[in-house]
């Protein structure tokens, strides 16, 4: 056995309304890649901030080397031999390429920066992990280099500071193949070192690629800790959902009608067709087709592609390739505004920093969107406005002591059927629903869940994004699967079960033509 070089023990965090963490203990060792795998929620990314001294503990105790130690920062766990490598990379874009690399250990000369020494090293350093560079080009600012360099860059930073611990949260987001395979070497030489390493990814082949051990958390908890070669892909995907792959799936586990799908327009005609979307390093290909009442699940782990897919459907994200069409006709123009003017619209995942505006009222929210065909000559129709919120509130059952409460101060619930009547105020034709229930209760998931059913059954065509298994079955009529952006699968009919889209989620990719 490896000697343990970092340990948690029974760690807790609370923040106000949310139970982070709950008695989670986590053990690194000398010469080990351990993975950190969990859905979005399931406390990974606090886990690392207690690790690395941006959060106390409420509870439970990390040691490094076997001593209990206590950061007041980042900083102070750098020092101490904790280095972190995050999926935003956190570099100065302004400051040159090597200022980046050596940023607090420059050489010195005279007690100034040396700094032809350094950029000397840099090339040397860069060049180790596969980066063309010289030292004009380590002079430039590092906005000069794209988004993977700049994730070599801080990779390289981290790995240099002699750390005893490396923490690497989502590295490979951001790089080419070629790069990932660098990556994976760099690794392979921190191993041989006696350095640990975490490796949080949702990528699965990555980690049956290059990790030892795996750590699983669900809702805050350590749910399986062990040897990854003794857990399968399905058993990992099983783990990290909270689903049994071999259990049937009761019935009535969501709000969804049994006859739900029975709008679907009998014309073969589509209201959304999206083909072969491209988003550089997020969605490779996908394609997707949507008709008037149909609702069109998409799945996939945290990580999939499936936000970029929706978000560059609605013009939220550019795209590098592929086209859309509503109704028959295609978008010209790869704008948000153009796709609300086609009737396509998205309810985003985080709806608090992509959503509503929490300073405005209910009513504000409500009518945001629809200020334009809410107007006369440039003046506001209160009336008119009076009368959209007043239905909008009736239908969707929005509790709220009276329009003009602030939208901030309603329930998780409430507040997304808020902004889902911001979006039926303009009459869409193609809803687009990231995550709708995250982050609510029973009661208000319902809710949602019959009203997919009633936009459906007005006609409207619904792309659903959710990581419940049993909402995307019983909500769907039909499934695409992703995987590492692409599409893997397409399920429909009897074939829209809880096997056949695990076996999807955890299927093996297609190699490339090109390998």
């Amino acid at each position: 056995m490896s000697a343990a070089v970092l340990q948690v023990s029974d760690v807790d965090k609370r923040f106000p309304g949310v139970h982070a963490l709950r008695g989670v203990s986590l053990t690194l060792a000398a010469g080990r890649v351990h993975a950190l795998v969990g859905e979005n929620g399931a406390g990974k990314s606090t886990l690392i901030k207690v690790m690395t001294g941006v959060y106390r503990p409420d509870a439970g105790t990390v040691a490094l080397g076997g001593e209990p130690v206590f950061f007041g920062g980042p900083i102070e766990a750098q020092r101490a031999g904790i280095s972190t490598i995050y999926q935003e990379i956190n570099l100065v874009p302004l400051m040159s390429v090597a200022r980046n690399l050596f940023i607090g250990r420059e050489p010195r000369r005279f007690g100034l920066v040396d700094v032809r020494t350094m950029n000397r090293r840099a090339v040397a350093v860069l060049r180790e992990y596969g980066l063309d560079v010289d030292t004009a080009a380590v002079a430039r600012p590092l906005r000069a280099l794209g988004l993977g360099a700049q994730q070599m860059v801080a990779i390289a930073r981290a790995v240099g500071v002699e750390a005893r611990v490396v923490v690497m949260d989502e590295p490979t987001s951001s790089l080419e193949r070629r790069e990932v395979v660098t990556l994976f070497e760099v690794i392979r030489r921190l191993r041989a070192k006696g350095i640990a390493v975490l490796y949080v990814s949702h990528r699965l082949d990555e980690l049956y690629s290059i990790c030892d051990d795996v750590t699983v958390l669900r809702d805050g908890a350590v749910v399986h800790t062990g040897a990854l070669s003794d857990v399968d892909r399905l058993g990992l995907v099983s783990l990290m959902l909270g689903r049994d792959a071999a259990a049937v799936r009761s019935d009535g586990v969501t709000a969804f009608s049994s006859d739900h799908g029975d709008a679907v327009d009998a014309v073969d005609r589509l209201v959304l067709r999206a083909e072969n979307i491209e988003v550089r390093h997020r969605v490779h290909g996908v394609s997707l087709a949507i008709r008037p009442g149909e609702v069109v699940g998409l799945g996939g782990l945290l990580g999939s592609g499936r936000s970029e897919t929706a978000k560059a459907i609605a013009g939220g994200l550019r795209r590098d390739g592929g086209t859309v069409e509503v109704s028959g006709r295609r978008l010209r123009r790869d704008t948000v505004a153009a796709a609300v003017r086609a009737g396509v619209v998205l309810l985003p995942e985080d709806r608090k920093a992509e959503g509503i505006v929490p300073s405005l009222s209910v009513r504000q929210n409500i009518v945001l969107a629809a200020l334009p065909r809410l107007s006369r000559a440039g003046l506001l129709a209160g009336r008119k406005q009076d009368e959209v919120v007043a239905y909008f509130m009736d239908r969707l059952r929005i509790k709220a002591a009276s329009p003009d409460q602030k939208v901030a101060e309603l329930s998780g619930g409430n507040q997304q059927k808020v902004l889902l009547a911001r979006w039926l105020c303009l009459r869409p034709k193609v809803l687009l629903l990231d995550e709708p229930t995250r982050g609510i209760d029973v009661g208000a998931k319902a809710e949602v869940q019959r009203l997919i059913d009633e936009l459906a059954g007005d006609g409207l065509g619904v792309l659903l994004i959710s990581s419940e298994l049993e909402e995307l079955i019983e909500g769907s009529d039909r499934v695409v699967v992703l995987r590492e952006g692409r599409a893997v699968a397409e399920l429909a009919g009897a074939d829209v079960t809880e096997r056949h889209l695990m076996h999807a989620l955890a299927s093996e990719p297609e190699a490339d033509g090109d390998d």
